[in-house]
């Protein structure tokens, strides 16, 4: 629904909230009119069960609501006599409606004017404390700073698979929900039961004419502290998700998904709105410069390291930095049948393995230019793949294009899916919203992610441009890293611990300064109640 149809929505259920509670409003000492009038009646709700009125706000953010209108249906029927465990089920299960049964059928109700707010049980405080509980922590994690967990090697050497992330939506302004109906703190599926936790019919043949698909939020956005930087490391939400799940690249068939329950990526934005990217033999060109990455940026290319057959210890290729590469069943590092070992490395570890007496020679794996790599906009006449591509351009917000046969692949998704327009190609014209169109103007800013792990990464390359409304956050510290391959202690990455991301020198834990400051403050709590004893 778009921003007129939620307002009369929002009108209808207003209308339907004074139709179901006038009576009891009369009750609780007011006019019955109050009950009718839009956002107003609320705040008197709040005043009738003796609740802040900043419960109000809560009532209109996206998913918080969900957890608070049951509170608030609870709360209601509560002032006026009804407490027990039959009365609070009835209301639940009945989405709220039970009110209007008392509200109509109200000769036993009357109103509690001083009603005790405190629990009346061990167990019903629990619960109460449990429910705030969940409500600040999903206000945090949708609107302020979520957990996430590095899935893949794409960032690798500069993030590990198995760093755990904090990622700040403030940064670039938190986007409000789209999906208004979903579990909280959870992505696209019910942990355990793999089940789908949001409300929305994922056919794509009836994705505009399902009635699940019709509460779905207009894009918004709050106030950001910063843009988007060249060469930061970005959380997105990946453009051309078509999957069941991340895990499974042969669904039974495409997935559609609301844009903010598509699969979460993390890449670093190479390319801003406006640039212009080329790869020549894997290194980055922007607007025709070289790309400058920051200290902590470690890009990585697979290659063959010849030694005729000769073995070289696998601790000692670990110590040259080899994380990646061709291994035998038992986890070790292999030679190919030729006698080398193909191996993801950066330049320098590339250079410093070169120089072992044991190497003949070191070959980084290009794909020539000219030779197509199946990439995006998927031209084969191009001859791009992933190591030689390009130049392309990256749309920048109010900027025009001029479309024809040849660029219209650029931007087709764009046009049609990203923007929402009608788009056909009727022979050579091309017709936008029903119009004849050889140019279009961006509606939104777009961007070119890829991963350091350049030859090992699923990214723009193959999917293109990721548009701002799909941006999440910006990832600011590392609060824990977990190596799966280690053994014991050994599997916490203690150096990454509580260091921060998105930096332009080498990460730095700072680990021992937290131990360090929460020591002081155990230590300065125990002297302040030790005191208040005597």
């Amino acid at each position: 629904m778009n921003l007129s149809q939620w307002l009369i929505f929002i009108l209808i259920v207003q209308i339907i909230h004074g139709l179901s509670t006038w009576k009891l409003y009369i009750k609780a000492g007011r006019k019955p009119i109050e009950s009718f009038i839009p956002f107003y009646n609320l705040v008197v709700m709040m005043k009738i069960i003796k609740r802040p009125l900043w419960w109000v706000l809560l009532l209109f953010i996206p998913i918080i609501n969900l957890l608070m209108i049951p509170v608030v249906w609870i709360e209601f029927i509560r002032s006026f006599g009804k407490n027990s465990t039959k009365d609070t089920l009835l209301v639940l299960i009945t989405f709220g409606f039970y009110i209007a049964f008392l509200n109509y059928d109200s000769k036993d109700v009357s109103y509690i004017e001083n009603r005790d707010l405190r629990p009346k049980s061990k167990t019903e405080d629990t619960i109460g404390s449990l429910v705030f509980a969940i409500i600040v922590a999903t206000l945090v994690h949708t609107y302020i700073i979520q957990p996430f967990t590095i899935p893949s090697s794409s960032l690798e050497k500069t993030l590990y698979t198995g760093d755990f992330l904090f990622v700040s939506k403030i940064n670039f302004g938190a986007r409000a929900p789209m999906t208004s109906v979903a579990l909280p703190m959870v992505h696209d599926s019910i942990p355990v039961l793999g089940l789908k936790s949001y409300l929305f019919n994922d056919d794509f043949t009836k994705k505009e004419n399902s009635v699940l698909n019709k509460f779905q939020l207009p894009y918004f956005r709050f106030p950001a502290l910063e843009e988007i930087k060249r060469n930061e490391i970005v959380v997105f939400n990946q453009p051309a998700d078509t999957l069941r799940n991340m895990d499974n690249f042969n669904p039974d068939r495409n997935y559609y998904k609301p844009i903010d329950k598509k699969t979460n990526l993390v890449k670093r934005c190479v390319g801003i709105a406006g640039d212009t990217l080329e790869i020549r033999d894997g290194d980055i060109y922007i607007n025709s410069k070289i790309s400058v990455l920051p200290k902590s940026a470690k890009p990585q290319y697979n290659f063959l390291i010849d030694t005729k057959g000769q073995a070289i210890s696998q601790d000692e290729l670990k110590s040259y930095g080899a994380r990646e590469g061709l291994r035998y069943d038992n986890g070790y590092f292999a030679l190919t049948n030729t006698g080398a070992y193909f191996l993801t490395l950066t330049d320098d570890e590339a250079k410093l393995m070169a120089s072992n007496p044991v190497v003949k020679s070191v070959k980084k794996q290009l794909t020539p230019k000219g030779e197509d790599g199946n990439v995006f906009p998927h031209i084969r006449s191009l001859g791009w793949n992933i190591d030689n591509y390009g130049p392309i351009y990256i749309p920048k917000k109010g900027k025009t294009v001029k479309l024809n046969k040849e660029t219209l692949p650029f931007y087709k998704r764009i046009i049609k899916e990203y923007e929402h327009n009608s788009l056909k190609v009727k022979g050579n014209q091309i017709v936008i919203n029903g119009k004849p169109s050889d140019t279009y103007t961006f509606k939104q800013d777009y961007y070119w992610m890829m991963g350091d792990n350049r030859q090992n990464s699923l990214d723009a390359r193959f999917w293109g441009f990721v548009p701002f409304d799909h941006v999440i956050g910006k990832p600011v510290f590392i609060w824990f890293s977990w190596e799966k391959n280690a053994s014991g202690i050994n599997k916490i990455r203690w150096n990454r611990v509580f260091s921060v991301t998105n930096g332009n020198d080498e990460p730095k834990s700072y680990l021992i300064h937290f131990l360090v400051v929460l020591g002081l403050f155990m230590i300065g709590n125990k002297l302040i109640k030790s005191r208040k004893k005597q």
